[in-house]
């Protein structure tokens, strides 16, 4: 082969070479462009924003009883969901007290305070204000906007010892109950074609149990 025919031969070969390089850069492109920045964004929101039973909801961070805030949920509209639906606006840490005899005690000043449950029974959810007949969809809500160990009930057995000191010339409380929320909620009706924001028809506020359960303690001059 000539020495003219080899070097026509090299360049056909670099050019071939390039535009392989080209198409598959234009191809790998192509597929990374198919998950886009705002699409991984949503999918992470979705994920942090999913409340499930394993969230420990006595973290000082995140559990601070007499807080309220507001609970972020989506809008309430909607073009193919029931007639009425109800939304929990704000949320409150909320020790819920067990008021049989056997779940507080007060002692002082000073000393220690040696605590157990001595009689069993059930905390239930209430109703503060508003309908009685609301509390099953409020609590449905809350299990999925709040805290998802939120019930309607949580039974006290005997038992749970507790110590603690008391402040010098204090009195101490203990106050067995369950680590729960107070919540507001507001009852929507659709209106028009369903697709928008929905007509209020109730609203009120509710104290609502969890599965956590212990004593609570404070301390008093007198």
């Amino acid at each position: 082969m000539k020495k003219g025919d080899q070097m026509g031969l090299a360049k056909k070969v670099v050019i071939a070479s390039t535009a392989s390089l080209l198409l598959c850069a234009g191809m790998t492109g192509s597929a990374v462009a198919e998950v886009t920045p705002s699409e991984r964004t949503e999918d992470a929101a979705s994920s942090a924003s999913a409340v499930t039973e394993d969230t420990d909801i006595n973290d000082p961070a995140d559990y601070v009883e007499g807080v309220e805030t507001p609970v972020s949920e989506r809008s309430p509209s909607r073009c193919d969901g029931p007639q009425t639906w109800i939304s929990i606006t704000s949320k409150s840490a909320y020790h819920v007290p067990a008021w049989w005899n056997g779940t507080k005690y007060k002692d002082g000043p000073g000393g220690t305070m040696s605590v157990s449950v001595t009689k069993s029974g059930t905390i239930s959810a209430e109703m503060t204000v508003g309908a009685e007949a609301e509390m099953s969809g409020v609590i449905a809500s809350a299990k999925v906007s709040v805290s998802g160990k939120i019930g309607a009930s949580v039974g006290i057995t005997t038992g749970h010892t507790y110590s603690h000191d008391i402040g010098k010339k204090k009195y101490g409380h203990l106050q067995y109950g369950s680590w729960g929320y107070k919540v507001s909620w507001t009852k929507y009706r659709t209106k028009g074609n369903g697709c928008g924001a929905g007509t209020v028809i109730a609203s009120g506020k509710a104290s609502l149990p969890t599965k956590e359960v212990g004593w609570k303690y404070w301390e008093t001059s007198s």
